[in-house]
């Protein structure tokens, strides 16, 4: 058997906006290599955008999920429970900071803007976890994505690095919490994409340069690169990888500032 192959395995993805997005790259590969898929949108005015995306990727449940909106990410595990009875893997892209805290010093983000980026893009996956957990009967994988600007200080990423430290470290944490039901719990760490919600951290262009000189290939990644490693993430491939921080950056984060 093809341990890369997900044939027969049911999937959820979060985070998708566009064709553009790294969540959709990840859709596009699973489906490649058989999976089924349950894919949401974040509102109504999203939903013009993500329907036919996920209608061409013969998504089986579509359905919106604002992580903000009491009650909607619970009707998405409530639908998957319903019409599946389990699942077998998710991918969590979904991230979130007002733009005054974001474009501002760490130092003076405000209370109410620290705790909704928090609860976005950190909490909002523990709790992807825990109504995962019970639909996970013969193990699974969870996946979030994560950036560089967690270890390192990177210039415009601004409140986005704290929060992505704790999203790592939730990661670890839920990885040995889970490890019991063999659920598998890892973050992909990603080199700068041009996506819509990149486009507003301050000085992303830079970045990308950046990114360009420093990365050992000379080039940025692509959402089809990810997906790819996406696949292998939550295949049977990788059954004895958890609670790491897997780096997909054309070696950036190995760089010299």
């Amino acid at each position: 058997m093809n341990p890369f192959s997900l044939a027969g395995k049911k999937g959820l993805v979060v985070g998708i906006a566009n064709d553009r997005s790294i969540a959709y790259g990840c859709a596009r590969s699973f489906v490649e290599e058989g999976a089924e898929l349950a894919i949401t949108y974040l509102n109504e005015k999203a939903e013009p955008y993500v329907r036919p995306l996920a209608e061409k990727l013969n998504a089986k449940i579509i359905l919106p999920c604002d992580v903000t909106e009491s009650g909607e990410l619970e009707a998405v595990f409530d639908e998957i429970r319903e019409r599946w009875g389990e699942l077998d893997f998710l991918v969590h892209a979904i991230a979130y900071a007002d733009k005054d805290d974001l474009h501002g010093r760490v130092v003076d983000c405000s209370e109410e803007g620290f705790a909704k980026a928090m609860s976005v893009s950190c909490h909002s996956f523990l709790r992807m976890t825990r109504l995962a957990e019970p639909l996970m009967k013969n193990g699974g994988s969870l996946l979030t994505l994560t950036f560089y600007g967690s270890e390192k200080v990177v210039e415009g990423y601004g409140i986005m690095g704290p929060i992505k430290a704790a999203l790592e470290s939730c990661v670890k944490y839920a990885a040995a919490e889970l490890s019991p039901q063999a659920i598998r719990v890892n973050a992909l760490s990603l080199g700068p994409i041009q996506t819509r919600a990149a486009s507003g951290i301050p000085g992303f262009e830079e970045l990308m340069k950046s990114l360009v000189t420093r990365s050992f290939y000379g080039k940025a990644v692509t959402i089809e690169e990810v997906g790819n490693v996406a696949v292998h993430m939550v295949s049977d491939a990788s059954v004895s990888t958890t609670g790491s921080i897997y780096f997909v950056d054309g070696g950036f984060h190995n760089s010299s500032w």
